[in-house]
């Protein structure tokens, strides 16, 4: 399971990557995914960085973190969507939105089956 989840994030990150070339081309593209570009890619990062946890506490912080990052990246993609920077039938806008939430849905079970676990 651990596997199929770095690599679904690994995914994301790409398509991420990717698309800076579709929104490059203006100021406020650039600007957007600037951002987007920062925490669609630092959720995968962080999401590993969990794995390395020193205490129950702080592999639910780690999650949360990836979590967050996760959040602020679909506001991003909607954003993107939303003032049609990309045109919304995009695969990979497509992709994007849609295992965004995939990931969101997945690490927020996670977390809270961790603190149920650990009574925290």
């Amino acid at each position: 399971m651990k596997k199929l989840i770095t690599e679904r994030f690994l995914e994301f990150a790409a398509i991420i990557v990717k698309i800076g070339k579709k929104l490059n081309k203006t100021f406020e593209g650039r600007h957007v995914y600037g951002q987007l570009f920062r925490s669609g890619t630092s959720s995968g990062a962080n999401y590993e960085e969990s794995h390395s946890a020193q205490s129950p506490r702080d592999f639910i912080h780690k999650r949360e973190v990836a979590l967050k990052e996760l959040r602020e990246s679909l506001f991003w993609l909607r954003l993107i969507e939303k003032v049609k920077f990309i045109p919304e039938k995009d695969p990979d806008l497509v992709f994007l939105l849609k295992e965004n939430q995939e990931l969101i849905n997945i690490i927020a079970k996670a977390i809270s089956t961790m603190k149920k676990k650990n009574n925290i």
